[in-house]
């Protein structure tokens, strides 16, 4: 019997393990999903305005402002607001 006990607790023990690792690794996936953050920006070429999800580097993307974004709804709507991206 106290063979049994001991493989069942390091069955236990095993699936322990994979639910703190698999904890773990969602976190870093939730994170990075969260983490992604909206621009308003002018392409340099076109004069085009857009929503990037990277920061404007100065060059080919004008940054509009330096205002950083949660969500791409939220810069869609400063965007339609801003005088120099309205046609």
């Amino acid at each position: 019997m106290g063979a049994e006990r001991s493989v069942l607790s390091q069955g236990a023990n095993d699936m322990r393990k994979c639910a703190i690792a698999a904890g773990v690794i969602g976190q870093f996936i939730v994170s990075a999903f969260a983490a992604t953050e909206y621009w308003v920006a002018k392409d340099a070429v076109s004069k085009q305005c857009e929503v990037v999800t990277k920061k404007p580097d100065g060059t080919l993307v004008i940054p509009l402002t330096k205002t950083r974004y949660k969500t791409e709804a939220e810069a869609n709507a400063a965007m339609t607001k801003m005088p120099s991206c309205k046609k």
